[in-house]
Order: C-alpha cells, then sequence, then structure tokens
C-alpha cells in the first residue's frame, strides 16, 4: 500500500492502449470489455470505496489493470478475477513492471467470475468495473457466496444503478432492487461519463456503494422465488401474480392477508421485510 501522502502510480489513456497493442488485446462487446483510461475515474472509484489499509478487495474484470494499481494503492491485497487468460496473465506482468512493491499483494483467479465459489483469500470488499451484460448476476452472486465482503463499490450501467438503488414504490423498483437490498443498503453515489472508456460505452455509468446489513430472518431462497413470480407479472395484484407458487388466488390472498399485505396491492411496492413476512407466512 502506497504512503498516504505519496502519489499514485495508475495507468492513463496512452499506457492503457500500448499495453493492449503489446499484448494482442482487443476490447471485444462478448465479454463487456471497457477499460476506464482516466485516472482521476480511478482516484473517484476508490474514494467512494471507502477502504481501509487491511482491507482484501476482490476485483472482478481487472482488464488491463487501470483500477487494479489503485486498489493495490489503497488496500492490503486485491484478489482479481479474470476470465479472459490473456489478461489474467498480463496483470502480474504489469504491476511488476510499474508498481513491483506491490506484485506479491496481487493474486490474479482466471476463471468466469459467476462460477466462482471459492477464493484465495476471504475478500472484505469488492470493487470492480463490472461487464455491463453480467452486472446484476455477479454482484448477487458475490454477496451470496462471500459473505465476509462488507462493502461494496461497482460501476454499472447507469440504468442498472437506477434499479439496483431503487425504492418501494419507485418505476425502476424490481427484482434486482429487492435482492440487493435483501444483502446491503444501496446507493447511488456517482455518475460517470462515456469518455473515460476505451472503447466507449453506447451508455452512461454510474457508482453502486453497497453496505452489507444483517439479513432478514427467513429463508432467502423462498424469499426470492416469491420476489420473481410477483414481479414477473408486475401489473397484477399479488393476489393474482403469486396464484401459481401458492396453491391459488384464494390461497395467495389468505397467505398475504397473514403477513400484513394487502392482496390486492403490486410486487413494485413491497420492502425486502415484508417479501420476508410474506415468506415466513408460507411456511
Amino acid at each position: 500500500m502506497a504512503e498516504p501522502d505519496a502519489p499514485m502510480v495508475l495507468l492513463g489513456g496512452q499506457d492503457i492502449r500500448e499495453l493492449a497493442s503489446r499484448h494482442s488485446v482487443r476490447p471485444t462487446k462478448q465479454r463487456g470489455q471497457n477499460f476506464v483510461t482516466d485516472p482521476n475515474t480511478v482516484r473517484m472509484i476508490v474514494s467512494h470505496a471507502q477502504l481501509r489499509p487491511d482491507d482484501v478487495v476482490v476485483e472482478v474484470g481487472p482488464g488491463l489493470g487501470s483500477l487494479t494499481f489503485a486498489l493495490l494503492q489503497s488496500c492490503a491485497h486485491v484478489v482479481a478475477v479474470e476470465v479472459d487468460e490473456t489478461l489474467a496473465a498480463a496483470l502480474p506482468e504489469t504491476v511488476a513492471q510499474r508498481l513491483p512493491e506491490a506484485v506479491a499483494r496481487l493474486l490474479v483467479v482466471n476463471a468466469d467470475a459467476l462460477s466462482v465459489r471459492e477464493l484465495p483469500q476471504a475478500p472484505t470488499a469488492m470493487v470492480s468495473n463490472l461487464p455491463y451484460n453480467v452486472a446484476v448476476p455477479v454482484l448477487l452472486s458475490f454477496l451470496e457466496r462471500f459473505p465476509s465482503i462488507e462493502r461494496v463499490l461497482v460501476m454499472v450501467q447507469a440504468e442498472v444503478a437506477d434499479r439496483l438503488a431503487a425504492k418501494p414504490g419507485s418505476r425502476t423498483y424490481g427484482v434486482p432492487s429487492v435482492k440487493a437490498q435483501w444483502y446491503a443498503e444501496v446507493r447511488k453515489v456517482a455518475t460517470v461519463g462515456r469518455n473515460v472508456f476505451w472503447p466507449a460505452p453506447n451508455v452512461d455509468s454510474a457508482l453502486v456503494f453497497l453496505q452489507r446489513r444483517a439479513q432478514p430472518a427467513a429463508d432467502r431462497a423462498r424469499v426470492f422465488s416469491l420476489v420473481d413470480a410477483g414481479f414477473a407479472q408486475r401489473r397484477k395484484t399479488l393476489r393474482s401474480a403469486l396464484a401459481a407458487i401458492l396453491g391459488g388466488a384464494d390461497a395467495a390472498a389468505d397467505t398475504l392477508t397473514r403477513a400484513g399485505i394487502d392482496p390486492g396491492s403490486r410486487a413494485e411496492v413491497l420492502s425486502v421485510d415484508d417479501w420476508a413476512r410474506l415468506a415466513h407466512a408460507c411456511s
């Protein structure tokens, strides 16, 4: 980790392009590769992440390392999960050349993040520029599989950020909102323009901060199945939307009433705790 007053060693746009050329890397849409080229954006990401000197940070999709460099100078260890074999092999080499004192604190896992169930160190934080095409499932899977993660700062598509942080009753509140808020308090903390990436995406981005909270005392799998069913037909009342999994419309209405929920309400008005109460009422 860098000394508090020492300037950070970071990668700029020219550095990123030179590294890409050296390793014959061409960003692909298939893997959602949009590399951050602006050091000020990287500093902003780290500043919002609330990292501690002893944190073990997991970074999903480090790419060519623009964010990784800042993380290595802000915490104790970085575990980088990278699916691309070329990028996974190149990252330690880049760190060894440009930030040699940090190379021993970097661990690279060459794997698809959605398949990762173990890491070489237990992460206490997650900081990532997530590929847009898998952002929500990656985020939710890491919150589920690694309960040691206390804080998360992710950059995602702006629309996804709004959904994750949405509150009950809003138009954007839906399945991602409920499931993310099952694990954590969620808030959108900043927006990011398109010109800080190479190549530039077709959408704006945003930063979302999550602080893990105590999960409701309910079965997560049951809660999530109710949430999926409720929002699958979000224009219908919960009495109708949940009929198929609760034994019919009348049985659904009885269960909702026992949970203190109006059977005529819709999924988007229920908070995480409401869904947990409903799961209890199903027992």
